[in-house]
């Protein structure tokens, strides 16, 4: 398999789409949206991270076993982010001793 060159216009472009994602993140911040800002952010990380994987990790020329193991990757990691919330949201809900 012959390695996949891109262009340095494809990497300056998406350089330039990091950028201008990271300046959408600090505007977003300015702003009090509520609970919204936290999605907001999140959707944008999530934008970042799939360029990166995507075009500097080159992914997107990748086998089809590379890409299975980047998803499973991805889903382990909700495995444990969905096991460790559902610690944390429960702990409400048993009675502490010595508190009223």
């Amino acid at each position: 398999m012959t390695p996949h060159i891109l262009s340095l216009k494809k990497y300056f472009g998406v350089y330039a789409a990091l950028i201008a994602l990271t300046v959408a993140t600090v505007a977003i911040a300015s702003f009090d949206l509520g609970r919204l800002n936290v999605v907001f952010a999140l959707a944008i990380a999530a934008a970042k991270a799939a360029l990166v994987g995507l075009f500097f990790m080159h992914l997107i020329y990748t086998s089809h076993r590379t890409k299975i193991m980047a998803v499973a990757g991805l889903v382990w990691l909700a495995i444990l982010i969905a096991l460790t919330l559902s610690d944390v949201l429960t702990r409400g809900w048993l009675p502490v001793s010595g508190q009223l």
